[in-house]
């Protein structure tokens, strides 16, 4: 059994390890503003989260992660280029597994650097890959720019596209988009006749909730506004059905994304950032043969990451959450930056998990 004193040292060396490599270490609060945090990730987060409040600072939620308030920090007074690190505990509600932990020790590391985000990205990769020399671990790879270029090329409306560009990080919601915007899934029955309505007021009641009658009657003509659109062809939507399935080590995934650039040429310029990319790894030692690549990775739990994604994971030891994850969050520092941008990339490890597996090596 690992001990409290045992992950605390080993997160202090790891942070160590950044240190060595340029990181300013800094701290952040434990207790966070409710607001940024459901502004971001909408009311969903109130389900991973735990939540608090008092009568001056308004709502609260424990640490979630570090990476917004980092972000946070350095919007506000960071010079550039620069390298953070950080070690400290985060909080996460388990509703369905009792066994995962609700608080544990998180050790990062970030990069804002405008200069050569290729670089960044495999200085970030290399780092974390580095602290785990001599475990055996499946590091998985992914680009959610690649996604996000493919549906901003699709031939369909602006409307369209940011709904299915918001959902890209709750695969479910983005397949019932793509189902419904194809026309493969019928308009249900009840939205049918409100749209057909004439007059959608006419025997609906008094006005209860919170929308004013303007606010219901905007988004009836939005919705009338998609029904008349033409659906996505079956070509576009096969094409964004290969993107997902792609899953092979890097180089197989680079051939078959450049194969499928041919026919959705919106993604050209992301494959080429993928392939600087790997050429930037190659150069940090990085074996690209036996780094696998997976088109949907990352759409489940990394909802700032909007480029490069990785995680390392142990492939005995399926039960257990990645042992690390990062990845690229240039959107954020813009979301966060009152104006102001800079392309950030970070990655965090979870140091109680890595001398679990030590442990059992």
């Amino acid at each position: 059994m690992v001990t409290r004193a045992e992950i605390l040292a080993e997160a202090a060396r790891l942070r160590a390890q950044f240190e060595a490599r340029g990181a300013q270490p800094v701290e952040t609060p434990v207790l966070q503003p409710a607001e940024t945090l459901l502004d971001l990730y909408g009311e969903d987060i109130r389900g991973r989260a735990y939540v608090t409040s008092d009568a001056l600072r308004g709502e609260q939620m424990l640490r979630p992660d570090f990476t917004v308030p980092v972000v946070q920090m350095h919007m506000e007074s960071g010079a550039e280029p620069a390298r953070y690190t950080y070690a400290g505990e985060v909080f996460r509600r388990q509703e369905a597994d009792a066994d995962r932990a609700n608080e544990y020790l998180q050790v990062g590391f970030e990069v804002f650097d405008r200069e050569n985000p290729a670089d960044a990205d495999a200085e970030i990769f290399s780092a974390i890959a580095e602290a785990f020399d001599g475990l055996d671990l499946r590091r998985a790879t992914g680009d959610i720019g690649i996604l996000t270029a493919a549906v901003a090329g699709l031939r369909t409306s602006e409307a369209r596209k940011c709904a299915l560009a918001r959902h890209i990080w709750h695969p479910r919601r983005f397949r019932a988009l793509m189902d419904r915007f194809s026309g493969r899934a019928p308009v249900p029955s009840s939205r049918r006749a409100l749209l057909e309505a004439e007059d959608p007021f006419a025997h609906a009641g008094p006005m209860i909730g919170l929308r004013s009658r303007t606010e219901i009657e905007d988004r009836i003509a939005a919705l009338r506004a998609d029904a008349s659109e033409p659906p996505l062809s079956a070509q576009e939507i096969d094409l964004i059905e290969a993107l997902l399935a792609t899953r092979e080590t890097l180089p197989f995934a680079l051939e078959h994304l450049r194969d499928l650039a041919v026919d959705l040429p919106s993604i050209s310029r992301a494959v080429e950032t993928m392939e600087i990319r790997m050429e930037a790894l190659a150069r940090r030692g990085i074996s690209l043969e036996t780094l696998d690549f997976e088109a949907s990775y990352g759409r489940t739990s990394m909802e700032y990451y909007d480029g490069f994604v990785f995680g390392f994971l142990a492939p005995l030891r399926p039960d257990l959450p990645p042992v690390a994850t990062g990845g690229r969050y240039d959107a954020l520092t813009r979301r966060l930056g009152n104006g102001q941008e800079i392309p950030a990339v970070g990655g965090v490890i979870r140091p109680g998990l890595k001398l679990e597996l030590e442990a059992e090596a």
